[in-house]
């Protein structure tokens, strides 16, 4: 009996319910989930000889077995399948780019709320807007509502820090409101951040009247001085307003995805309609490996709105879907929130023109998405005509190392892999063996630590490279081959030779170098990974110097050493332990009341002298 017979007459016992499946290859690795409101059919279909996309076809060949799970709803069908999707990362299943990744304003929930870019969603009780394409689109948006509701930008904590210290200059040239004073209470300043989130929702609008409202009544009074900060920030809404494209009555809230996709890639569009205006627009790459099918999308879009929340009220697709996935959809979005989501496939009206514009970004994102990996390719295959390479690598690995003099000495790893640079793969090694500055030495250590991980299963150190680049010249490359060689790992290592600029003028493999001035597109392509492996390693690097720092600082005070030094830091940063109270610093854990008494007089003789 063949697998495909097995499989196929496993498939005919499944149950007519709705439930997850979960593929899994030769060596028993999950390789695709997915979900069905009848299960024996749907899993069926992959092993009855069907008509499959070519992409289904070459998953279902590599499929040995599977498992399944029975539930009792779809909509707990289509739960389960997405945490089993973030749980294995299945090859074959579509992945958008982790929303993490994405910049968020978060407004925190508290008495004096807090508001900043972060990448990461938690399941807290603050707000998130967003996501936005870029940390830039981001930080202007905050800037613009900072600046318009005059928020407080500063490190303090209200209502705790009221009174401590003098209000900075941004009362002065009327940019902040300053809780620091005492005086606006915690009710008047949520009413305030209410209209900056009103303002990142989209209702440029609403708040316009709002501030013409107050600022009418600040001129009747003569508050000369505030009607004109209100003009300002009236002017400043004008700008943000400008950019945002109205597209839709006033009243409509929706979200738009379009599909699309070429013989090499594929990608979706969504965007972001806020009272009637587009406040923002994303594109979703999808790797060639990911197939699609409508189950797939409906499973997709569930995903990125668990990870980014803000779910609207309309949700409008621009593909076919069975009425089941669209009810689905729509209650499974439904669960966390107050009102009902709609889910339409529109035929007509303002609907119809947003979805051809999504489709329309969608279709752009694959052409530069295509474009991209043609120049990345001929990058490639010209660096192995250069290298004399009979095969194109598929994962480079390229080194950097970094100190400030004979402390904080660190080495960063980066990794370009199947055609992209590949961040989760990053890595830092602090050096353990070295104790001055010695970068021959830093660099044996690092390769030979990195080497000894090749082939143990770990996740990315477990992978061999096909090349590795050194931030160096002929003696890095001397330095490191023999440890290769020891390890007997046939890996070509070149060097990354720097000209009077620190920009690579050429490689080296130890003996001759080859000069890629004249080339430009291996030239950039190595000025990339240079610049991506000495900024990780300086960041790093940095950061440890300024850790030890810190914690000498703290070391001078009696009583504290190295051990007491890192709790203290590990609850509170170095400019809350200088002011912080007799009660905050011994509720800390390890400090003792007289560890805090030394503190406070330490700080105290400093301001003193």
């Amino acid at each position: 009996m063949t697998d495909n017979e097995r499989l196929r007459q496993k498939a005919n016992s499944l149950p007519l319910v709705p439930g997850v499946y979960i593929m899994k290859d030769k060596d028993g690795k999950v390789i695709y989930v997915g979900k069905s409101r009848k299960l024996k059919n749907r899993v069926t279909s992959y092993f009855a000889g069907h008509n499959h996309t070519p992409k289904t076809a070459i998953m279902v060949s590599l499929v040995r077995d599977f498992d399944y799970i029975v539930c009792k709803t779809e909509i707990e069908a289509l739960t389960l399948e997405n945490v089993l999707i973030k749980k294995h990362t299945p090859k074959y299943n579509i992945k958008l780019k982790d929303a993490k990744s994405y910049p968020y304003i978060k407004v925190t929930h508290e008495p004096f709320p807090k508001l900043y870019v972060t990448r990461e969603r938690k399941g807290d009780r603050a707000k998130y807007f967003g996501p936005y394409r870029s940390t830039k689109e981001a930080h202007d948006a905050l800037k613009t509502v900072m600046r318009i509701f005059m928020l407080a930008d500063c490190k303090r904590v209200f209502p705790r820090d009221i009174g401590k210290e003098r209000p900075c200059m941004y009362k002065d040239i009327k940019m902040c409101v300053a809780p620091c004073t005492g005086e606006i209470s915690s009710k008047e300043y949520k009413e305030i951040v209410k209209c900056a989130e009103w303002v990142l929702d989209g209702n440029v609008k609403g708040t316009k009247q709002l501030l013409s409202s107050q600022m009418q009544e600040a001129a009747e009074e003569l508050e000369f001085e505030r009607c004109a900060v209100l003009r300002d920030s009236i002017y400043a809404l004008d700008r943000l307003s400008e950019k945002q494209k109205v597209v839709a009555d006033v009243k409509v809230n929706r979200d738009v995805f379009s599909y699309y996709s070429s013989p090499t890639h594929a990608a979706i569009a969504m965007l972001s309609v806020r009272s009637g205006a587009m406040i923002n627009k994303n594109e979703f790459i999808l790797s060639s490996n990911e197939y699609t099918s409508s189950e797939d999308i409906v499973s997709v879009i569930a995903d990125y709105y668990d990870k980014s929340g803000n779910i609207p009220r309309e949700i409008m697709l621009d593909f076919p879907l069975s009425d089941e996935d669209l009810e689905l959809l729509g209650e499974y979005l439904s669960l966390d929130t107050k009102y009902k989501v709609s889910v339409k496939i529109p035929e007509r009206g303002d609907g119809r023109a947003l979805c051809d514009i999504a489709y329309k970004n969608a279709m752009e994102a694959v052409k530069q998405a295509g474009l991209k990996e043609e120049r990345e390719n001929k990058n490639l295959t010209r660096l192995c005509e250069l290298l004399s390479f009979d095969f194109v690598p598929k994962r480079i690995e390229a080194y950097d190392i970094s100190n400030f003099g004979n402390e904080s000495i660190t080495a960063s790893m980066v990794v370009y892999d199947d055609g992209k640079i590949k961040k989760s793969d990053f890595r830092i090694f602090n050096i353990k063996s070295i104790k001055t500055a010695d970068d021959y030495a830093s660099m044996r250590e690092v390769i030979e630590r990195r080497a000894a991980h090749i082939g143990d299963g770990s996740a990315s150190l477990g992978e061999r490279p096909d090349l590795i680049l050194l931030d160096g010249g002929k003696t890095h490359v001397g330095a490191v081959k023999p440890v290769l060689e020891k390890l007997g790992l046939d890996i070509p290592v070149y060097g990354m030779v720097k000209d009077d600029f620190h920009k690579t003028r050429a490689i080296t493999d130890g003996e001759g170098e080859i000069s890629i001035a004249q080339e430009r597109g291996v030239y950039n392509f190595f000025y990339k990974l240079q610049e991506h492996a000495h900024n990780f390693a300086l960041k790093h690097s940095q950061r440890s110097k300024s850790k030890a720092l810190t914690t000498s600082v703290l070391e001078k005070i009696p009583g504290i050493g190295p051990k007491k030094a890192k709790l203290l830091l590990a609850q509170m940063p170095l400019y809350k332990i200088k002011s912080a109270s007799l009660e905050e610093l011994s509720a800390i854990r390890g400090i003792s009341k007289l560890d805090a008494e030394n503190i406070q007089s330490y700080y105290k003789n400093k301001k003193e002298g």
